[in-house]
């Protein structure tokens, strides 16, 4: 009798999970912003949701229940050649963040999404509908629009931290005077000269987003989403006003490292709901090398873009004679075969990194400083030297620096020379472990994980018809009222006219007194 109450009760609980329609979009063709992609379906279809994931990396291996891919591997020809995603370029020319650059490849992105034809396929569908659009954040808002033709709260799930150039569009721009953000990866308290550098880099970000991407932007909205709400009956959203109507935005940091501006409600941070834990097994190969080095273990990777393969021969010697110097064995993501192997340095093509860095063997993480990578190495617990390469990754690495279990190194051809003291600093001072181990308590240190945390504010604004709840009211107010510009005119003229009238009166006086002389 009490197993079958118990079965009743199972059965009550889950025939009342409502299962929700929802449309995942990350089809800018970087491996890291879809492994956030992944994730997120993960989380979304173990809460019985139903997912259409449209993404430049389809599934090899796709779910089988409530799910659908929509396959943009056409979009991966955009970042073809891009000589900025080469890591030896990138040495060999000074490591700045081209504002443009980055604008100008992400609206390229866009215009070959929306070409695309299994894209179309869906969007000229009318039969098709969604409880929720979320969608990848990066330099372009124009996939708001797909909210617009399923008529559906937008949620956005921005890659990075809580930067200005997110949070305008839930609220207001952070102060550049003390809000860090990857446009400079500086830390505040800032100098003079940081603010300034600080302020220019805001400045040219909005010029060149306002001037240049935007009005491109506008033409591709317009030809791409007025034909499909014509055919569903309705009229094409004002642009302004459809990207600053999200209803949420999840941002992939966690503030266990501080520096983080004041956030709206509307404003979560899920930092780390990729990452399984605890992770897979590792190969058997891994696992005996991991396992057997008596010394420990250093991971070494470049992350997925700028990859380890394309420096130079001759600073992959210098590495390579470098790590040759150490009894810890290295353990190196390169990405091709490497002959003239040190006999403590082991190469893996392709790394299981989450079950490398959950080791009790690993002693350190040498990184590009991506943020899926030092989300990870905070996740658990892993003391870090960061060569940071492009975009966040200063931000990311100077954050983790200042946060005490990390250490910086430039990417340069003297590369071999800058790491050996870093290395041996971090092998010799366990006081980078300690804080790694104190940031990562931080981290884990929430009500809820970030799984959890992500279905439930997703759910939320689909229950609440887009949490207008939880909206800022600075998107309510226009600029000339945030600046009190209308009360500093109203006292103007009020100046203006008491001037006058002062002026008058004192004429006055000035005849009177002519007068009676």
């Amino acid at each position: 009798m009490e197993v079958l109450r118990i079965i009743l009760r199972l059965f009550c609980v889950f025939s009342s999970i409502e299962g929700y329609k929802v449309l995942v979009a990350f089809p800018l063709p970087v491996r890291s912003l879809n492994l956030l992609g992944e994730g997120l379906v993960r989380h979304l279809l173990n809460a019985g949701h139903e997912v259409t994931y449209i993404t430049a990396y389809p599934f090899k291996d796709p779910p089988k229940k409530n799910f659908r891919q929509i396959d943009l591997s056409s979009v991966k020809s955009v970042f073809a050649n891009q000589n900025k995603l080469n890591t030896g370029y990138m040495m060999n020319n000074r490591h700045t963040n081209d504002i443009y650059y980055v604008q100008e490849l992400a609206l390229n992105c866009a215009k070959a999404t929306f070409a695309d034809q299994n894209l179309q396929n869906l969007l000229q569908d009318t039969s098709e509908s969604f409880d929720v659009v979320v969608a990848d954040l990066l330099e372009t808002e124009i996939y708001a629009g797909l909210s617009a033709v399923y008529d559906c709260p937008m949620v956005w799930l921005y890659s990075m931290g809580a930067h200005s150039v997110a949070l305008r569009l839930v609220d207001q721009p952070a102060n550049p005077a003390y809000a860090s953000d990857y446009l400079t990866g500086h830390i505040p308290p800032l100098t003079f000269v940081q603010r300034v550098e600080q302020l220019w880099a805001h400045v040219q970000w909005y010029f060149l987003k306002w001037f240049f991407i935007q009005p491109e932007e506008k033409v591709l909205y317009q030809r791409t989403f007025e034909p499909l709400l014509a055919k569903r009956g309705r009229s094409l959203p004002d642009y302004q006003d459809l990207i600053y109507n999200a209803s949420l935005m999840f941002s992939n940091e966690h503030n266990a490292l501080g520096n983080v501006p004041a956030i709206p409600q509307n404003f979560r941070f899920v930092g780390g709901f990729h990452i399984e834990d605890p992770p897979k097994a590792l190969p058997q190969d891994l696992q005996a090398i991991m396992d057997s080095s008596k010394h420990g273990v250093i991971y070494f990777s470049m992350g997925s873009t700028w990859q380890s393969k394309d420096i130079p021969e001759s600073v992959t010697r210098g590495l390579l004679n470098m790590f040759g110097e150490l009894k810890e064995t290295v353990l190196w993501k390169y990405e091709e075969n490497l002959p003239n192997l040190p006999p403590n340095v082991k190469i893996v093509q392709w790394a299981p990194q989450h079950s490398i860095l959950v080791h009790p063997n690993l002693l350190m993480f040498i990184s590009h400083g991506g943020l899926l990578s030092s989300t990870e190495a905070l996740h658990f617990g892993v003391p870090t030297i960061g060569i940071p390469v492009m975009f966040d990754q200063y931000i990311n690495v100077n954050k983790a620096v200042s946060s005490g279990y990390a250490l910086s190194a430039e990417l340069s051809d003297d590369l071999p020379n800058t790491l050996r003291p870093l290395i041996r600093d971090m092998l010799d001072n366990p006081i980078y472990r300690q804080k790694a181990k104190q940031s990562s308590m931080i981290y884990h240190d929430r009500p809820a994980t970030a799984g959890q945390e992500l279905v439930h504010w997703t759910e939320h604004v689909i229950k609440t018809k887009g949490a207008p709840h939880l909206r800022s009211p600075a998107l309510r107010i226009p600029v000339y009222q945030k600046l009190y510009l209308d009360l500093l005119l109203v006292v103007v003229v009020l100046l203006f006219i008491c001037k006058k009238a002062l002026s008058l009166v004192f004429k006055k006086k000035v005849s009177q007194k002519k007068k009676n002389n």
